[in-house]
C-alpha cells in the first residue's frame, strides 16, 4: 500500500488541543501524565501499574466469560502483562470505519510493546452502557459509483435504554446487501453481517460478532461493561467515586478552568450539581444530580451511603469511564480519537485521586482510503485532501481549472498581472495627487479583478460542461473522499470498502499501520 501524510492541522475541525498533543506536547504536558511518542514513556507507565493478583484473575475470568477460550486471555493472566486498551461506541454495521482503525493500532501498539520488553494484549471496550440510540442506530455506506446510502434501524421504543442490550428486530440487510450488489465482494460482507445481525442479538453482541468477522477472531478480546462480571469489577472504583463526588467535582472544575485559560477546550460540560454516574434501574440508565452529599434522581433523593451500596447499578459517565475500565484492566496505553483524547485532559484530576496512575493517552491511526481509480485522478488534476473541504462544487472547479486551454489561463493570468501592474500605477498616483480618492479608486479596483477572477471561473465551467467524464469523476471522488462534507472514516462504516476489496482488507490494513504516525494518512489500496 502506499501512503501520503496530511497534518492534521490542515484538516478541518482540528482543535487546539489535540493540535498541540500531537505536534508541541510540550504545551499540554501538565494535562496527561505521559507523552505518547517515546517507549521510555510506557516504560514509566508500566512501572506506575498496580494490578493485584485477584483483580487480575476476576479479570480473565470475566473476559473469558465473554470471549470464551480467546488466546490473549492466557497471556493477559500472567504477572506483568499490561494492556492496551481501545473503545467505541455499538454502532449499527460497527460503525464509522474509524473504530477498526482503533482497533487495528490498538493490536499495532500491543505488538510493538511486547517486542520491547513490555509484554502487552490488545483489547477492546464495547460502549454498551451508552443510552443515546440516535448515536448508534445508523450506518453510511456507499454504491459502486460512491454515492452515500444512510442505513437506519428504528427506535421501538429505546427511551433511555443502554444501547448494547437493545434488541435486534429490523436490522436494514437487505438494503444494504441491495447497495453493495455493485461490488465483487458484496454478498459475502452482506452474509457476514447478516451473521451477526441475526433474531436475538443485541446491539452490543451483534457488533461484537461483526468486529471479530472483520478483524479476525484472534485479533483481540472486547469487554463488556454491561455484563454482570463487568458491573462487579468495576463496583469497588465506582462506590468510592461517589462517596468522593464533591472533591471530584471541584477538580474537574479547576481543570475545566485551567484548560479555559491556556487556550483550550473543556470536550464535557461540567456543572456544580454534576454528577460523575448514571443509575441503571427498571432497564434505562437514568442520570442523577448531585445535591452536597445526596444525589436526585426523578424526584427521589439517595444519600452518599445509599448509592454506595448500589455500586454494581451505577454507569459512570465520559470523563469516569476511562478511570473504571483502568481500573478494572492493567492499561499501559488508551488509543483514542481527537474528542477521547480531550476527555482525558479533564479525566487526568480524576485518574490521580481515584486511580493513582494514568496511561499513555495514543492517536488511533486515521486514514482516508483510495481505490486505483481515485489515486489516479488525484495525480491527475494535482488533487490534494485540501480540495475537498469546500464540498463537491468547491472540487468541481478545482477539476474545471485545469481544464481550461493553457492558452486560456495564461492569458487570463498575463492580463490579471498586467492589471495589478496598472492599478498600482494608478493607486500611487492618486496617493500623491489626492489621498480622498484612493478608497474609491480601491473599490473599483476590486471590481476589476472580480470580473477577472468571474471570467476565469466561467471558462472553467465551460471546460467542465464540455468534459461530462471530468463532472463524473468530480462526483465519483466527492463521494468518496469527502462524503456529506465529512472526513470519509468519521461517516463510512468498513463495509463498503470491505466490498470492494475483499474481506481481508484489514489484515493488509494491519501491516501498514504505524502507531508512530501522527498525521493523518491518504492510504491507496
Amino acid at each position: 500500500m502506499q501512503g501520503t501524510c496530511v497534518r492534521y492541522t490542515d484538516l478541518p475541525g482540528t482543535t487546539a488541543l489535540f493540535a498541540d498533543y500531537l505536534y508541541r506536547f510540550d504545551r499540554v504536558s501538565r494535562f496527561y501524565d505521559h507523552c505518547p511518542h517515546d517507549v521510555e514513556c510506557y516504560r514509566r507507565s508500566a512501572a506506575r501499574v498496580d494490578f493485584p493478583a485477584e483483580r487480575r484473575a476476576a479479570l480473565v475470568t470475566a473476559l473469558r466469560a465473554m470471549n470464551g477460550d480467546h488466546p490473549a486471555l492466557e497471556q493477559l493472566a500472567q504477572p506483568g502483562t499490561y494492556a492496551v486498551v481501545t473503545g467505541q461506541q455499538v454502532g449499527l454495521f460497527s460503525g464509522p470505519a474509524y473504530t477498526i482503525y482503533k482497533a487495528l493500532t490498538a493490536v499495532a501498539l500491543a505488538r510493538r510493546l511486547t517486542a520491547a520488553g513490555l509484554p502487552s494484549v490488545p483489547v477492546f471496550w464495547l460502549a454498551t452502557e451508552d443510552h443515546d440510540f440516535t448515536e448508534v442506530n445508523h450506518a453510511w455506506v456507499f454504491d459502486a459509483t460512491h454515492r452515500p446510502v444512510r442505513l437506519e434501524m428504528p427506535a421501538n421504543g429505546t427511551g433511555k435504554r443502554p444501547v448494547g442490550g437493545i434488541g435486534i428486530e429490523q436490522a436494514p440487510i437487505d438494503e444494504l446487501r441491495r447497495t453493495l450488489s455493485g461490488f465483487p465482494y458484496g454478498d459475502d460482507v452482506a452474509d457476514a453481517v447478516t451473521g451477526a445481525y441475526a433474531p436475538g442479538e443485541t446491539l452490543g453482541s451483534a457488533f461484537s460478532k461483526l468486529l471479530t468477522q472483520v478483524l479476525g477472531p484472534n485479533a483481540l478480546p472486547v469487554f463488556d461493561p454491561m455484563h454482570p462480571a463487568g458491573r462487579r469489577l468495576a463496583a469497588p472504583l465506582l462506590s468510592r467515586a461517589v462517596e468522593r463526588m464533591p472533591e471530584l467535582n471541584a477538580s474537574v472544575l479547576e481543570r475545566n478552568r485551567e484548560l479555559n485559560e491556556a487556550g483550550y477546550h473543556a470536550q464535557v460540560h461540567v456543572e456544580d450539581q454534576t454528577s460523575f454516574v448514571f443509575l441503571l434501574e427498571n432497564g434505562e440508565r437514568l442520570a442523577l444530580h448531585r445535591h452536597e452529599r445526596e444525589f436526585v434522581i426523578n424526584g427521589r433523593r439517595l444519600s452518599t451511603p445509599e448509592l454506595a451500596d448500589r455500586a454494581e447499578q451505577l454507569s459512570p459517565n465520559a470523563l469516569l469511564r476511562p478511570v473504571a475500565q483502568d481500573w478494572m484492566l492493567p492499561t499501559i496505553a488508551y488509543v483514542g480519537g481527537p474528542a477521547e483524547l480531550a476527555y482525558l485532559a479533564q479525566s487526568q484530576v480524576l485518574y490521580h485521586e481515584l486511580l493513582g496512575r494514568m496511561p499513555v493517552a495514543v492517536p488511533r491511526q486515521a486514514a482516508t482510503l483510495l481505490d486505483a481509480r481515485a489515486a489516479k485522478l488525484f495525480d491527475r488534476y494535482g488533487l490534494t485532501l485540501g480540495d475537498f473541504f469546500r464540498g463537491e462544487e468547491g472540487l468541481r472547479e478545482r477539476i474545471a481549472a485545469r481544464l481550461v486551454p493553457s492558452e486560456v489561463s495564461e492569458t487570463i493570468e498575463s492580463a490579471k498581472a498586467r492589471s495589478a501592474e496598472i492599478h498600482n500605477t494608478v493607486a500611487t498616483a492618486l496617493a500623491r495627487f489626492d489621498p480622498s480618492l484612493e478608497a474609491a479608486f480601491a473599490k473599483s479596483r476590486r471590481k476589476m479583478e472580480y470580473q477577472l477572477d468571474k471570467t476565469a471561473r466561467k471558462a472553467a465551467r465551460a471546460a467542465l460542461r464540455r468534459n461530462e467524464r471530468a463532472s463524473e469523476e468530480a462526483a465519483y471522488l466527492a463521494g468518496l473522499v469527502y462524503p456529506e462534507k465529512h472526513l470519509q472514516e468519521r461517516l463510512y462504516s468498513i463495509l463498503p470498502f470491505l466490498a470492494r476489496h475483499g474481506m481481508d482488507l484489514t489484515s493488509r490494513l494491519a501491516e501498514d499501520i504505524k502507531p508512530d504516525c501522527l498525521d493523518h494518512r491518504l492510504i491507496v489500496l
